[in-house]
């Protein structure tokens, strides 16, 4: 059975803190605490995962922290395959107030060692023979080569398999060079790839012609609660999202990702792969956790989305 593969090079357990009145440098009490695997790559497979797609993890885990993500996956029904590292994986902790300010501590991630890398290329080897699309997202792990998700891009496309990757800096641009399927940057991510300030949605369309010029078949600009820009073959996409009133947008951009992977593995029309990433954006937005979706909410938030398909010039 053909499935989608979930990269999670880097997962974590995030841990969310809610505090009334929170201040730094006071004491406090949390009237509620949650735990649930996390990162990039868990984020999206648990989006999936609600769309009731098969999908299988794999990456990097260890220490007990490590064993409550998979304990915890397995819970959720999601099948996963990591390799154990010495290193124990990270935690994110978030503390929420009641006035709708978010505080981050992410602990530094885990060192792999070369063993462990070549260990997860023996593995990723044999798993992408069951795989139609490949998900890869977020930065690496110390003790990684930079150019690892270049080497899995062209471990995938010789086996015929679509790959999605979403991530920054110059694991992006080395990426790039494989000409992965899709990628998502932000737009903060694109200036930072193509070296300068776009001050248009003119230049930003150009940077994303440049990208599939070279190989990379879609390229999907984030824009926050702006939408998206997203060029495909001859055409671009505005991708226009409604108001909504957002609790924790940072998981909103791997929300995005799932929804892209199950539409483009549905096959649906291009233009309906659209609505379901940036409704499932948007819908994660305005939830406290990371990697959660109504699904009423989104197929609401779906049918107010507005697509302007354009030539390009």
């Amino acid at each position: 059975m053909e499935l989608i593969l979930i990269i999670a090079l880097n997962p974590s357990i995030d841990r969310r803190y809610f505090i009334n009145d929170f201040e730094a440098g006071k004491s406090y009490s949390a009237y509620e605490v949650e735990y649930t695997p996390g990162g990039n790559g868990l984020n999206t497979a648990k989006i999936i995962k609600s769309f009731n797609e098969p999908i299988k993890v794999t990456g990097f885990c260890g220490g007990r922290s490590g064993e409550y993500v998979k304990e915890t996956l397995d819970h959720m029904g999601i099948e996963h395959d990591f390799i154990t590292i010495n290193d124990e994986t990270r935690s994110r902790i978030a503390v929420l107030s009641d006035y709708g300010v978010q505080t981050e501590i992410v602990e530094k991630s885990p060192s792999i060692s070369g063993e462990e890398v070549l260990k997860l290329y023996e593995l990723y080897k044999n798993m992408i023979q069951d795989a139609e699309i490949i998900c890869a997202s977020g930065e690496l792990p110390r003790g990684l080569p930079v150019d690892i998700y270049r080497d899995l891009i062209l471990m995938a496309k010789d086996q015929g398999k679509k790959f999605i990757l979403d991530t920054s800096g110059e694991a992006l641009k080395l990426g790039i060079k494989a000409s992965p399927f899709l990628i998502k940057p932000s737009r903060n991510e694109l200036e930072e790839l193509m070296g300068f300030i776009m001050t248009s949605e003119a230049e930003m369309v150009k940077a994303a012609r440049y990208i599939t010029e070279n190989g990379v078949e879609i390229a999907v600009i984030s824009l926050g609660k702006n939408g998206a820009i997203v060029l495909y073959g001859d055409y671009y996409y505005r991708v226009n999202v409604p108001s909504i009133k957002a609790v924790n947008p940072a998981g909103a951009g791997d929300a995005m990702m799932a929804g892209l992977a199950v539409s483009l593995f549905r096959d649906y029309d291009f233009e309906y792969v659209l609505r379901i990433g940036a409704a499932c954006g948007a819908a994660n937005a305005m939830e406290s956790e990371m990697g959660k979706i109504d699904m009423a909410l989104m197929k609401s938030i779906m049918n107010e989305i507005e697509i302007e398909k354009r030539l390009i010039w």
